[in-house]
């Protein structure tokens, strides 16, 4: 991966780029239809995977939820990731049908042990803290088994998930471990890269029994990281995440539990849902030399690290995550097929490939769509919302929500810049697209406070309002130029709103600011969002306040935090059921095939599906996976030869699954015949699977 990022060619600041990213990235599409903003109150629709039609859209969350692990108790399943160096960390959640998830709490307080933890003197673990969790569940015990840098493994235990958990510490690390509790007493764990070791954990699984660890695999075997530990049906079976030329899922079988252990290189391959590879730093280290996107890259971006679950109905169902570019590293559903005692993620006729709009699971009664947190806040409670996390350990004497009810209140800390800033409050950004909205009370800021609104990443941007001797203004800071740029406020200003217009798709972000809340003025240029691994994270939202002079400042009191989200759903388009379409290529405007010419009436078919009919034809697949017209009648039952599952690519383009061969229907580019033969939509779409449509006129 690394080398064909330093093919990509360079992106210096300052240069005006603009027209460079609306070439290499493509927008929703034509015809979308946002969610109107609230004309009162703060918004409250956020992201859910659940279409409110028995199907479901990845991402199941659309911000981070990283390195996840996921198990069944009963008719619940739970769920937890990684945290890295926010706080609290190790969420816990649960859910009776793996798409619309409730919030239970979190299994870690804080990491508090040396001041790096606490962004003191000078440090910081910034990429580092807690990651990489393996959840299980044991005698009405949970189990969360995880990693923190440079100390040996935690685990961290609770009978009720909802808390309190206990907390001790293992005598070893075990890096990207998975724990197994065997059917015969006997406790299993298995961690490492590549090849992998095996132990049995002693009784109090405080450290592994002697004489018991064994390499499983050699360097070259196919196997990766990440690691997830299951016995199913008498056999051993571990899954991991593997870089092979493109992120894959590797899995591995065995009879017994040490092995041999044969390997299956790839039970999920090159799926991105059509997501192409967003920016990137050059360097690591440096935050001012930006690589813009690399739509040729056809698995930079692909699913690969997590696990299988069963479900009370009986489905298997796979889980794992993506990078998906600046918003991070998110979590995807997927159904499994067995096949030769393989798990393969995807379905028959598309092994390895799993669709973004799906069937949901089988509950044994409906779920309501529901999100697991309400991001909007207007500060009302006296205990922070469960969406809010710490940049690093807080300061708890230094913030409050009682000193003025209704408002949070960030004392400031010394600080040389937001980098290092302590007490900054975060949440996880959340896509496609999402705009917060900050409302500020100015009064208490002292000379040298800077408070606001950030984009916390590498680099990083901030609005906010500094106090100096000259009074009050406005402050833009870019970290990948190094440049802040400054506007007066108002004479007498009290109270500020800071915005920033956030486009995980194109990566852009646009500040702005209001002093009544409601006209909205734009300050600088666009900022570019990357994914990067210095913090390990997709972008997240503070709040902050800290004082650049040295010593203790003021106060910064935000009244309130709205996060507007303009596409809540999988669909930003609803399925024009009983209208004709016309569709046409996606990449190549007003190109289709023969058979296309004519528009189509829309026949829904249930669960999202549709059947397609130009006049008395029917669009259908035949037995070699091409297309024909079919003469048929209204009443009459072509089975899934018919059939298609209407799905949105991430960017908004209409991808059409066939249910005979559940593979995408497309132009062949080079010879213009039409094809149900693509696994999936290609990120640069070269592979004509992409379609826009347009309501015909009468």
């Amino acid at each position: 991966m690394v080398l064909s990022i330093l093919r990509r060619p360079v992106l210096r600041r300052p240069v005006l780029r603009l027209a460079l990213l609306m070439a290499a990235v493509v927008h929703v599409s034509a015809g979308a239809q946002p969610e109107p903003r609230p004309a009162h109150g703060l918004s409250t629709r956020t992201w859910t995977a659940d279409n409110g039609d028995g199907t479901f859209t990845n991402p199941v969350f659309y911000d981070e939820f990283s390195d996840p692990d996921l198990i069944r108790v009963g008719d619940w399943f739970y769920l937890t990731g990684t945290t890295m160096h926010a706080m609290p960390g190790l969420p816990l959640l649960r859910s009776k049908d793996l798409v619309n998830w409730e919030f239970l709490g979190y299994a870690m307080d804080r990491l508090d042990a040396v001041p790096a933890y606490r962004l003191e003197d000078g440090k910081n673990i910034y990429g580092r803290g807690i990651w990489a969790p393996s959840l299980r569940w044991r005698d009405g015990t949970f189990y969360i088994f995880s990693n923190v840098n440079g100390r040996a493994t935690q685990i961290y235990t609770a009978t009720d998930p909802r808390g309190p958990w206990t907390h001790r510490e293992m005598k070893r690390g075990l890096h990207d471990l998975s724990v197994l509790f065997d059917d015969d007493g006997k406790t299993w764990v298995v961690w490492g890269y590549q090849d992998m070791h095996l132990a049995q954990l002693n009784a109090e699984l405080s450290d592994i029994v002697p004489g018991t660890d064994k390499v499983l695999f050699t360097k070259d075997a196919g196997m990766g990281e990440g690691a997830h530990f299951y016995k199913i049906g008498g056999r051993y079976y571990i899954l991991s995440a593997n870089y092979a030329g493109g992120f894959r899922m590797s899995a591995a079988r065995a009879d017994r539990v040490d092995g041999p252990y044969e390997v299956n290189p790839a039970v999920s391959k090159d799926e991105n849902f059509g997501m192409a590879a967003g920016h990137r730093l050059r360097d690591a280290k440096d935050p001012s030399t930006i690589l813009p996107p690399d739509r040729s890259a056809a698995n930079a971006d692909s699913l690969h690290q997590g696990g299988i679950v069963l479900t009370p109905a009986g489905e298997w169902w796979g889980f794992s995550m993506m990078d998906y570019n600046a918003v991070g590293r998110l979590l995807g559903l997927a159904p499994v097929t067995w096949k030769d005692g393989w798990p393969w993620f995807g379905l028959p006729g598309n092994l390895g490939r799993n669709p973004r709009t799906w069937v949901k699971p089988k509950t044994a009664e409906p779920q309501q769509s529901h999100a697991p947190f309400a991001r909007s806040d207007d500060f009302s409670s006296t205990v922070l919302a469960p969406v809010w996390q710490w940049n690093h350990a807080p300061v708890d004497a230094r913030w409050s929500l009682s000193e003025r009810p209704g408002f949070l209140r960030l004392h400031a800390l010394p600080a040389a810049s937001f980098w290092e800033a302590r007490n900054s409050l975060t949440q996880r950004a959340v896509g496609p697209m999402s705009t917060p909205t900050v409302a500020l009370d100015l009064a208490g800021l002292k000379q040298g406070d800077v408070a606001g609104l950030g984009l916390l990443n590498f680099p990083y941007a901030t609005l906010a309002v500094e106090r100096s001797a000259d009074g009050l203004a406005l402050a833009l800071f870019d970290q990948s130029s190094g440049r802040t740029l400054r506007a007066a406020l108002p004479a007498g200003a009290t109270r500020v709103w800071l915005r920033a217009d956030c486009d995980f798709l194109a990566e852009q972000a646009r500040f702005s600011w209001s002093s009544d809340g409601v006209a909205f003025a734009p300050i600088g240029a666009p900022f570019t969002m990357v994914f990067q691994l210095t913090t390990f994270q997709g972008v997240r939202y503070a709040l902050f306040n800290y004082n650049r002079d040295g010593h203790d400042g003021g106060y910064a009191d935000f009244d309130s935090i709205d996060v507007y989200q303009p596409y809540p759903r999988g669909r930003t388009r609803a399925i024009p059921y009983g209208q004709r379409i016309r569709l046409s290529q996606a990449n190549r405007p007003g190109a289709r095939a023969d058979a296309m010419a004519s528009p189509f009436l829309v026949v829904d078919r249930g669960l999202g599906r549709v059947a397609l009919r130009a006049g008395a034809r029917w669009l259908s697949v035949d037995a070699d996976g091409g297309i024909i017209l079919r003469e048929g009648n209204a009443g009459e039952d072509d089975g899934a030869a018919r059939d298609f599952q209407w799905i949105e690519t991430p960017t908004g383009e209409l991808a059409l699954m066939s249910l005979a061969t559940h593979r995408f229907l497309r132009v062949d580019p080079a010879s213009g015949a039409l094809r149900v033969d693509s696994p999936g939509p290609r990120p640069d779409g070269s592979d004509g699977v992409r379609w826009q449509w347009t309501v015909a006129p009468d």
